[in-house]
């Protein structure tokens, strides 16, 4: 896998797995991708155990895939935060939404 490229997948009916880079050169295309797939499906756990590399971009993807699961009726939750990703979250305020 490229080391800016992200990949998603399904490991479980109810879990959408997010692995590779949220970073900026990839926030976008996989803010894109997740929420379509969030759409079509009926996950309810965002798993990020597979995420190498995050900063204030996937952050903010994954705050933003939390909003849009919100405002479609849909509660998700996110497991296995990497350890950097959630330091930036606590530092930013926003730890309490992951």
């Amino acid at each position: 896998m490229n080391p800016a490229s992200f990949q998603l997948s399904n490991p479980a009916p109810e879990t959408l797995a997010v692995s590779g880079a949220l970073t900026f050169a990839t926030a976008a295309d996989a803010l894109s991708a997740a929420r379509s797939e969030l759409d079509r499906g009926k996950q309810v756990t965002l798993d990020l155990a597979g995420v190498a590399q995050a900063d204030s971009a996937g952050l903010a993807t994954v705050l933003a895939l939390l909003a849009h699961a919100r405002t479609t009726g849909r509660a998700l939750s996110v497991a296995h935060v990497p350890a950097g990703m959630h330091a930036l979250a606590r530092v930013s305020g926003v730890d309490s939404f992951l």
